[in-house]
Order: C-alpha cells, then structure tokens, then sequence
C-alpha cells in the first residue's frame, strides 16, 4: 500500500490555506512554531483558530506581522527580499537539510517566474507581490508539514484560478497574475468564482509537489483536513481539502477508456487480421468485429476499438490507413476492473503462469495463460486442455503456486 496525499482546489490554494490544512489534519501548531524558528527570522507570531466557511469547519492559520522593525540579522532587514537574502536565510537556518534544499528550490522556481515575467535575471528579482515574511512561513511551514505527512504521492485535482482582477505593485491585473501563471504552465486549470483563488505560493507549493491531477484516485481515506481562506464566500466554501489515504493491491481500478466505432461494407476480410495486429501493437486495449446489416440490405462488419484516450490519434490514424471507413465515432466509457496480477503455477507439465483478477481481497478470477499452457502441451506432447485444467488445479489447491 502506498501513501497519497489529495489536493481538492477547488476553491483554488494558498500557503495559509496549505497550513490550515495540515494543522486540521494533525500537524502540532507548536512543534511547526519551534521548526521555523530554526530559520533566523522574527517579527512574526503564527497563530491558528477554527472558522466556518460557507458552514464548513475549518481551520484558519495566519502570519502576523508585528509592526516594529523585525530584528534579523544584519543584511536582512528588507521587507521585499531578492532570491539572494532568501537563500542566505536559509543556508544560515538550523533546518534539516531536505527541509532547506526544497524550500531553497521552491524560492528559485518562484524567483525563475518572477524574472520570466519582468524580463530579468532571478537573482535581480524581489518578491514584491509576496511579502518576505509571509512567504517564507508559507513556504518553510508548507514543506515542513507535507514532509510530516510521510506521503509516497501527491495528487490533485485541476486547479481553480478564480476570475476577475488582482491589485499589484505594478497595477492591476487579471486573474491569475503573471507569476502564477507561469508556474501553472502545463497543469489542468480553470477559472471560477469571484476574485484571486490561487495565490503565487499556493502554486508553489501545489505545482511543487504534485505529480498527477484529476479526480480523486481510488484510495482508503484516512483524515481529510480543511483549511481556511480569508474570505467567507456565500456557496462555496473558501477552504483547500486535503485528503489522505492509502492506495494499492486490493483496492477496484476505475478509469475511463475511449471507443473508437467504424462500420465497412467494402472491405475484404482479410484485412481484418493485419488491422488487428497493428491497434494492438499501439497500445489498443481489443479490437473485435461484430457482423451487421448495413444501407441497401448489405452485409458490414463493425470494427469496435478499446483504447486509453491519450492514445486516440494513433489508434485512428491506423483505423483510416488499413480500413476503406471514411469515418470514426468515437465516446468515453468508465470502467471498472479487477486489480491483476500473475502467479506462477508448478504443473506436472512445467511451470504456467495464471492471471489474478482481485477485489478488496477476494479472488474473483483466475485464468492460467494459454500461451504457456499451449507451449508446455508441444513439449509433452498432451492436450493443451489437459494443461490448462492441471494449471488452474495447481492455482486453486493451497500451496500449488
């Protein structure tokens, strides 16, 4: 089983809304207080309270900023830092060493953007959108406290950008803002809602950590946590719910699988074989052919194709090259599958590996594999019917496999 962490964004994210969100989950406020302190930078109190959102319980956690001089180091006292004090901050701190080299990588990935957007270099930028303390707390506490979650994955769901303008030091602007868009590049999003939903950090942080985006996976729950935005929308609650759980053998497959149709009445059978061997050879999850009746009382033949979607293109493209079909319907279909796996069989005939279908541990299908059976049958000289029964035998009486 694997350990995977959910990031349901769609009232989008923040580096806040992250912390409120681990705090709810567990994560101890004073253990997360005693860890950034390690980072030499005050001025600052983290504190943490329950709200309702939209009537939601949630926890909202907030950096606030003392309004005396923050007493730092010599050096440091800007309240817009540049890429270079930053990491300074960081190299002098008293963090563990993973903890400090991904938060060093978050800033230069923000600082990357940043100079994207105004054309310059990253050690020339100053994070004048995100104020230097808050952005380190969100930052250093963010990744203190996904590494508390001893997570193997992350995941998410698209991200919701909200819609509107944003004020900025430059101007206003529109949703998302430059330095948020450019870290999103190449992830799902979309846009609803009023206002700025995804801030620069929650980007950071999000698109930092997560390899796959889209519903829910297929996992066992085990704690959801809510964290707090500032906003109280009427609706819709300003909250980032993080879910985890575990994934893994026993557990039903669901995915969704692209059909691909096309009927013929001009085409010669025999080229029913060599279209078979090409879908298949790309990636085709079956091919098979079912006899119908087509315009004027002629017999045709519809090619049905199984595939996953992001193999579409291809399986077509080979459906137009080896069939006379002017055209290619084509529908998602969700499906729900056995998890397999094989198990390796010892027969009076040699050994037969036998497919495993399974679900929430129970075993609901076996099958030995006909290729092995066919090819133990040549070399003793039996019926392959004789060894496929003595495989599924050998599978069924305990200790056989």
């Amino acid at each position: 089983m694997s350990r995977v962490v959910y990031f349901d964004c769609a009232s989008g994210a923040s580096g806040d809304m992250l912390l409120g969100a681990l705090v709810d989950l567990g994560l101890p406020l004073d253990e997360l207080r005693a860890e950034l302190q390690k980072v030499p930078v005050s001025g600052y109190a983290l504190e943490s309270r329950r709200v309702h959102r939209a009537g939601l319980h949630a926890t909202k956690v907030d950096v606030v900023i003392h309004h005396e001089r923050h007493q730092e180091p010599p050096g440091h006292e800007h309240r817009h830092r540049g890429l270079r004090e930053i990491l300074e901050l960081l190299d002098g701190s008293r963090l563990d060493a993973p903890v400090r080299e991904q938060a060093a990588a978050l800033f230069r990935r923000l600082a990357d953007a940043e100079a994207a957007v105004h054309g310059t270099h990253a050690d020339e930028v100053h994070f004048h959108e995100v104020g230097a303390v808050d952005a380190l707390v969100d930052v250093v506490g963010g990744v203190l406290g996904l590494a508390w979650l001893h997570a193997d994955r992350f995941a998410a769901s698209p991200l919701n950008l909200g819609t509107g303008t944003v004020s900025m030091s430059h101007g206003t602007f529109p949703v998302p803002p430059p330095a948020t868009a450019r870290l999103v590049q190449g992830v799902p999003v979309y846009a609803a809602g009023e206002g700025e939903l995804l801030t620069p950090t929650g980007a950071l942080l999000i698109t930092g950590y997560v390899t796959s985006y889209g519903p829910l996976p297929l996992l066992r729950p085990q704690a959801i946590g809510h964290g707090a935005g500032t906003r109280d929308t009427l609706g819709r609650p300003n909250v980032l719910r993080v879910i985890v759980g575990e994934e893994g053998p026993g557990l039903v497959e669901e995915d969704v699988v692209v059909v691909l149709e096309a009927e013929v009445d001009d085409m010669s059978p025999q080229l029913c074989g060599p279209l078979s061997e090409r879908l298949l050879g790309a990636g085709a999850l079956d091919v098979y052919y079912t006899s119908v009746q087509m315009k004027k009382g002629r017999p045709g033949l519809l090619i049905t194709v199984l595939g996953e979607p992001a193999k579409r293109e291809a399986l077509e493209e080979i459906v137009f090259a080896e069939t006379t079909t002017l055209g290619v319907r084509r529908q998602e279909w969700q499906r729900t599958v056995l998890t397999r796996d094989h198990v390796t069989v010892t027969t009076p005939y040699g050994p037969v590996s036998v497919k495993v279908g399974r679900r929430g541990g129970r075993v609901y299908n076996a099958q030995p594999e006909f290729d092995d059976c066919q090819r133990a049958a040549a070399d003793r000289g039996v019926p392959v019917k004789e060894v496929w029964a003595a495989a599924l035998t050998a599978f069924r009486t305990p200790g056989g496999s």
